[in-house]
């Protein structure tokens, strides 16, 4: 069972700016006991675990992307997919994968790609019918 990921970043002041408003529409919550200067944290709806930590590596070297790396994040519905995504672009992300079907099943996994700032590869989701 995950606990938590993290995401690294090189500009944590940019990354917040960043994922804030994505994170809120998800319903993720600020975890402010957690927060550094280094970091910054997201609880789900609840306030539980799982939580998201965005920041700088704790080596002290560059944030750098993981090939084959990818964190995905569950939405409610596909209009939230689309929300999403669009606000990441809007942002300065990257698209990697407008919102749309995966696969065969019209009622399946709808899902939508992008980069972050740093290059971190992200996917929101659902699965369900529209």
């Amino acid at each position: 069972m995950i606990a938590y990921t993290m995401i690294g970043t090189n500009d944590v002041e940019k990354a917040e700016a960043f994922y804030t408003p994505l994170m809120t529409m998800l319903g993720g919550k600020p975890v402010e006991a957690y927060r550094s200067e280094h970091r910054f944290w997201f609880s789900g709806p609840s306030g539980a675990p799982p939580f998201i930590a965005i920041g700088k590596p704790g080596d002290g070297n560059a944030a750098s992307v993981g090939n084959g790396a990818m964190n995905a994040f569950g939405a409610a519905n596909r209009d939230m997919v689309n929300q999403v995504h669009a606000a990441a672009l809007a942002a300065g992300g990257t698209d990697e994968g407008a919102p749309g079907i995966r696969g065969d099943d019209p009622n399946g996994f709808y899902g939508a790609y992008f980069r972050d700032l740093d290059g971190n590869k992200v996917c929101v989701f659902c699965v369900g019918p529209a």
